[in-house]
Protein backbone atom coordinates (compact mmCIF):
# COMPACT_ATOMS: atom_id res chain seq x y z
CA UNK A 1 0.00 0.00 0.00
CA UNK A 2 1.58 3.26 -1.11
CA UNK A 3 0.72 6.51 0.61
CA UNK A 4 2.32 8.68 -2.08
CA UNK A 5 5.75 9.22 -0.56
CA UNK A 6 7.31 5.90 -1.57
CA UNK A 7 9.28 6.50 -4.76
CA UNK A 8 11.85 4.94 -7.07
CA UNK A 9 15.48 6.04 -7.16
CA UNK A 10 14.83 7.81 -10.48
CA UNK A 11 11.85 9.69 -8.99
CA UNK A 12 13.95 10.63 -5.98
CA UNK A 13 16.71 12.01 -8.21
CA UNK A 14 14.07 14.10 -10.01
CA UNK A 15 12.72 15.36 -6.67
CA UNK A 16 16.24 16.34 -5.62
CA UNK A 17 16.64 18.31 -8.86
CA UNK A 18 13.28 20.04 -8.28
CA UNK A 19 14.34 21.01 -4.76
CA UNK A 20 17.67 22.35 -6.02
CA UNK A 21 15.97 24.22 -8.88
CA UNK A 22 13.73 25.96 -6.35
CA UNK A 23 16.71 26.90 -4.17
CA UNK A 24 15.77 24.30 -1.56
CA UNK A 25 17.79 21.51 0.01
CA UNK A 26 16.68 17.89 0.30
CA UNK A 27 18.33 16.01 3.16
CA UNK A 28 19.11 12.31 2.69
CA UNK A 29 19.62 9.52 5.19
CA UNK A 30 19.57 5.75 5.00
CA UNK A 31 19.37 2.64 7.13
CA UNK A 32 17.50 -0.56 7.88
CA UNK A 33 14.81 0.93 10.17
CA UNK A 34 13.78 -2.63 11.03
CA UNK A 35 11.88 -1.75 14.21
CA UNK A 36 11.17 1.95 14.29
CA UNK A 37 11.86 3.39 17.75
CA UNK A 38 12.19 6.78 19.42
CA UNK A 39 15.91 6.96 18.59
CA UNK A 40 15.09 6.65 14.89
CA UNK A 41 12.27 9.17 15.09
CA UNK A 42 14.40 11.76 16.88
CA UNK A 43 17.23 11.31 14.36
CA UNK A 44 14.81 11.67 11.45
CA UNK A 45 13.29 14.80 12.95
CA UNK A 46 16.74 16.34 13.48
CA UNK A 47 17.79 15.39 9.95
CA UNK A 48 14.68 17.06 8.52
CA UNK A 49 15.59 20.28 10.33
CA UNK A 50 18.84 20.45 8.31
CA UNK A 51 17.00 21.26 5.08
CA UNK A 52 13.68 21.75 3.35
CA UNK A 53 12.73 18.09 2.92
CA UNK A 54 13.86 14.61 3.99
CA UNK A 55 14.40 11.51 1.87
CA UNK A 56 15.01 8.16 3.56
CA UNK A 57 16.56 5.22 1.73
CA UNK A 58 15.97 1.86 3.38
CA UNK A 59 17.78 -1.40 2.80
CA UNK A 60 15.81 -4.14 1.07
CA UNK A 61 14.94 -7.30 3.00
CA UNK A 62 17.83 -9.22 1.36
CA UNK A 63 20.28 -6.48 2.33
CA UNK A 64 19.06 -6.42 5.94
CA UNK A 65 19.69 -10.19 6.13
CA UNK A 66 23.23 -9.62 4.83
CA UNK A 67 23.86 -6.84 7.32
CA UNK A 68 22.01 -8.11 10.41
CA UNK A 69 21.74 -11.88 10.01
CA UNK A 70 19.20 -14.52 8.92
CA UNK A 71 16.54 -13.65 11.50
CA UNK A 72 16.19 -10.08 10.26
CA UNK A 73 14.38 -8.06 9.13
CA UNK A 74 11.54 -8.26 11.60
CA UNK A 75 9.31 -6.18 9.31
CA UNK A 76 9.24 -6.42 5.51
CA UNK A 77 10.67 -3.68 3.31
CA UNK A 78 7.16 -2.70 2.21
CA UNK A 79 5.99 -2.37 5.82
CA UNK A 80 9.12 -0.45 6.85
CA UNK A 81 8.70 1.93 3.90
CA UNK A 82 5.04 2.55 4.70
CA UNK A 83 5.70 3.26 8.38
CA UNK A 84 8.48 5.72 7.53
CA UNK A 85 6.36 7.39 4.85
CA UNK A 86 3.63 7.97 7.44
CA UNK A 87 5.95 10.17 9.53
CA UNK A 88 5.36 13.90 9.09
CA UNK A 89 9.09 14.66 8.95
CA UNK A 90 9.68 12.29 6.00
CA UNK A 91 8.96 13.49 2.46
CA UNK A 92 10.23 10.53 0.43
CA UNK A 93 11.11 6.89 1.05
CA UNK A 94 12.94 4.66 -1.40
CA UNK A 95 13.79 0.96 -1.03
CA UNK A 96 17.34 0.24 -2.16
CA UNK A 97 18.52 -3.22 -3.05
CA UNK A 98 22.13 -2.58 -2.12
CA UNK A 99 24.17 -3.00 1.04
CA UNK A 100 26.42 -0.08 0.03
CA UNK A 101 24.92 3.18 -1.18
CA UNK A 102 27.72 4.49 -3.41
CA UNK A 103 25.76 4.05 -6.66
CA UNK A 104 22.64 5.47 -5.03
CA UNK A 105 24.61 8.59 -4.01
CA UNK A 106 26.03 8.94 -7.54
CA UNK A 107 22.48 8.83 -8.94
CA UNK A 108 20.67 11.16 -6.52
CA UNK A 109 23.62 13.47 -5.66
CA UNK A 110 22.50 14.40 -2.13
CA UNK A 111 22.85 18.01 -1.12
CA UNK A 112 22.97 17.06 2.57
CA UNK A 113 23.57 13.58 3.96
CA UNK A 114 22.66 12.96 7.60
CA UNK A 115 23.85 9.94 9.54
CA UNK A 116 23.37 8.92 13.16
CA UNK A 117 25.93 9.87 15.76
CA UNK A 118 27.09 6.28 16.04
CA UNK A 119 28.98 7.05 12.79
CA UNK A 120 31.98 9.31 12.22
CA UNK A 121 33.57 10.65 9.02
CA UNK A 122 36.18 7.89 9.35
CA UNK A 123 33.63 5.11 9.77
CA UNK A 124 31.69 5.88 6.59
CA UNK A 125 32.29 3.20 3.98
CA UNK A 126 34.99 4.37 1.54
CA UNK A 127 33.02 4.05 -1.74
CA UNK A 128 30.02 5.80 -0.17
CA UNK A 129 32.21 8.60 1.15
CA UNK A 130 33.87 8.99 -2.26
CA UNK A 131 30.47 9.25 -3.99
CA UNK A 132 29.29 11.84 -1.45
CA UNK A 133 32.49 13.86 -1.86
CA UNK A 134 32.19 13.71 -5.67
CA UNK A 135 28.63 15.07 -5.43
CA UNK A 136 29.75 17.92 -3.18
CA UNK A 137 27.48 16.64 -0.44
CA UNK A 138 27.49 18.25 2.99
CA UNK A 139 27.78 15.41 5.53
CA UNK A 140 26.20 15.95 8.94
CA UNK A 141 26.10 13.66 11.97
CA UNK A 142 22.99 13.61 14.14
CA UNK A 143 23.54 13.03 17.89
CA UNK A 144 23.01 9.42 18.89
CA UNK A 145 20.05 8.83 21.21
CA UNK A 146 21.46 6.62 23.98
CA UNK A 147 19.46 3.70 25.29
CA UNK A 148 17.47 3.10 22.12
CA UNK A 149 18.37 0.42 19.61
CA UNK A 150 16.65 -2.23 17.55
CA UNK A 151 18.99 -4.90 18.93
CA UNK A 152 18.04 -3.90 22.49
CA UNK A 153 14.33 -4.16 21.64
CA UNK A 154 14.78 -7.60 20.06
CA UNK A 155 16.79 -8.82 23.07
CA UNK A 156 14.07 -7.61 25.45
CA UNK A 157 11.41 -9.44 23.44
CA UNK A 158 13.39 -12.66 23.54
CA UNK A 159 13.96 -12.66 27.29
Amino acid sequence: MSIGKIVTIKELAQARDQFAGAGKRLVFTNGCFDILHVGHVRCLQMARELGDGLAVAINSDDDVRQLKGPTRPIHSEADRAEVLAALGCVDYVVICDTVRFGEFFRTVRPQIYAKGGDYTPESLEASERAALDAAGTEIRFIPFVPGHSTSKIIAACQS
